[in-house]
């Protein structure tokens, strides 16, 4: 029986977070950064979608509660609920945005300044379109103008 002797040969391996980071620079944005982070997004957006499912069954569910203490519980749970999904609808909007960039060949590329976003903020948040200095900057933008 044979084994391999490197995961990163065989064709279709994903790499993993360490191999992605040990590869050189001159690797950035490469045919396998790119599936990594398709398939880290691809997740995401599954995960999402299972909530949002999770939590349309459990809105389906109504409770007939007679004491009004429990019933403001469980209204607040909702209401709780109804924001993390609203949340979550916004960061799917994020995620497809982001996989439509892995197919034109724009992810990972600050849209501001055209540089690259890094491996690590990407880790971070796969859903990043500005670099982290891009970032600050808007920030300071918005803090003192307001924008």
């Amino acid at each position: 029986m044979a084994t391999k002797t490197s995961a990163t040969k065989s064709p279709g391996h994903l790499l993993t977070e360490k191999e992605l980071l040990a590869m050189p620079e001159s690797d950035y944005m490469n045919a396998a950064q790119l599936e990594f982070f398709r398939n880290r997004l691809k997740e995401l957006e599954q995960e999402i979608l299972a909530n949002a499912d999770t939590t349309t069954e459990n809105l389906r569910e109504t409770q007939f509660v007679p004491d009004p203490a429990d019933r403001a519980t469980i209204e607040e749970e909702h209401a709780l609920e109804l924001r993390t999904r609203d949340r979550e609808r916004k960061l799917l909007k994020k995620v497809q945005q982001s996989l439509a960039l892995i197919d034109s060949g724009e992810y990972g590329w600050c849209e501001e300044t055209g540089e690259p976003i890094g491996l690590q903020r990407l880790l971070a948040r796969p859903t990043a379109t500005l670099s982290l200095e891009a970032q600050e900057r808007r920030e300071m933008r918005q803090k003192l103008y307001g924008d």
